[in-house]
C-alpha cells in the first residue's frame, strides 16, 4: 500500500509540471477567449469592457472581411491540402524504395527545410518567386514559357503559397515512411507470385493498409491550412494583397486584434474557426469510418 502510494506520488511529481502549464498556458486563454468573444473588450480602452452577449457573433455573419476570409481560405485548401498529401506520398515513397541509393541521406535532405524558420523560408520563396529576377521564371523562360507574376496575381497567388507550402512536407513525408514500413512485405511478395504489378499493389495493399496515416495526415493538413497565417503575412506584410485574395481568416482575426484592437470581435472570429474545423474533422472522421482499415478491428 505504502509502495503504490509513494509510486502515485512521485507519479503527480512529475505529470504536475505539465498540469500546470497547460491549465496556465492552454485552458486557461482558451477559456478567457471565449468569454471575451461575449464582450467589446479593445485594448486601447480596458477599462471600459462591456459584455455584448451574441453581437459578435451575430456580426460575423454580415462582416464582408470575415466572410471573404473563409473564402480564401477554403479556396487555398482545396489546392493545397491535395497537393500536400500527394507530394508528401509521392516522396515517401522515393525515399523509401530499395532501389534509391543513399536513402537516409534523400530523408534527412527532404526534411531539413521544415527546420527552418517559416519568416526566413518564406522571404527565400518571395525571391524565388519574382517575376523579373526569380529563378522560377528563369526556368521557365529558358524552355519558351513566359512566367506569371506570381504573387501579386490574384489567379497565381494560390499556386506560389502552395508551392511554398511544399518546403515544409518533411513531417508528413516522415509519418508516410513510417506507414511504408508497417506494410508487412510478405503481401508484396505474395502479390508478385499471382502476378500483381506494381500500380496494383500500391492501389489494392498500400493505400488500404496506410489509410489511417493518410486520414491522419489529412486532418493535420486542412487544420494546418486553416491555420494558414505566417506565409501570408510576410508575402503582402498583413495587407492581403493582391484584392483581398490573401486574407485568410487568421490574417483577418490577427488584423482585428492587433490592428484595430477587437479583441472581442477577434474572440469571436477564432471560436468560429474552431467549429468550422471540429465540424470538418467530424465530417473526415465519419466518412472515413468505412474506408479506413485498422488492424485488428474496425474504423
Amino acid at each position: 500500500m505504502h509502495a503504490s502510494r509513494r509510486e502515485a506520488a512521485w507519479g503527480a511529481v512529475f505529470v504536475g509540471p505539465w498540469v500546470i502549464g497547460f491549465l496556465l498556458f492552454t485552458l486557461g486563454p482558451l477559456l478567457a477567449s471565449l468569454v471575451l468573444s461575449f464582450t467589446d473588450f479593445n485594448l486601447v480602452r480596458p477599462e471600459a469592457v462591456a459584455f455584448v452577449g451574441l453581437d459578435n457573433y451575430a456580426r460575423l455573419a454580415t462582416d464582408p472581411l470575415v466572410v471573404q476570409g473563409l473564402l480564401v481560405t477554403a479556396r487555398f485548401a482545396i489546392l493545397a491540402v491535395p497537393v500536400t498529401m500527394i507530394a508528401s506520398l509521392g516522396v515517401a515513397l522515393l525515399v523509401n524504395s530499395p532501389r534509391l541509393f543513399g536513402r537516409s541521406g534523400f530523408r534527412t535532405l527532404f526534411y531539413m527545410p521544415i527546420q527552418i524558420p517559416l519568416v526566413a523560408s518564406t522571404l527565400v520563396w518571395i525571391g524565388f518567386l519574382n517575376p523579373e529576377t526569380g529563378w522560377l521564371n528563369g526556368i521557365l523562360g529558358l524552355i519558351g514559357i513566359q512566367g506569371p507574376d506570381w504573387t501579386n496575381s490574384a489567379t497565381w497567388v494560390y499556386p506560389a503559397l502552395t508551392l511554398i507550402g511544399l518546403w515544409g512536407i518533411g513531417n508528413f513525408m516522415l509519418i508516410n515512411i513510417a506507414g511504408l514500413q508497417s506494410v508487412p512485405t510478405e503481401l508484396y511478395e505474395a502479390a508478385r507470385i499471382d502476378g500483381a504489378g506494381p500500380w496494383s499493389m500500391f492501389r489494392r495493399i498500400t493505400i488500404p493498409l496506410m489509410s489511417p496515416i493518410l486520414l491522419y495526415n489529412l486532418v493535420i493538413a486542412l487544420i494546418t491550412t486553416f491555420q494558414y497565417f505566417t506565409q501570408a503575412y510576410v508575402l503582402t506584410n498583413g495587407r492581403g494583397d493582391p484584392n483581398n485574395s490573401t486574407l485568410f481568416i487568421n490574417l483577418d482575426l490577427f488584423r482585428e486584434a492587433f490592428v484595430n484592437n477587437h479583441m472581442g470581435y477577434a474572440a469571436a472570429i477564432g471560436w468560429l474557426l474552431f467549429v468550422i474545423v471540429l465540424a470538418l474533422t467530424l465530417v473526415l472522421f465519419y466518412v472515413a469510418r468505412k474506408r479506413v482499415y485498422y488492424a485488428g478491428g474496425e474504423a
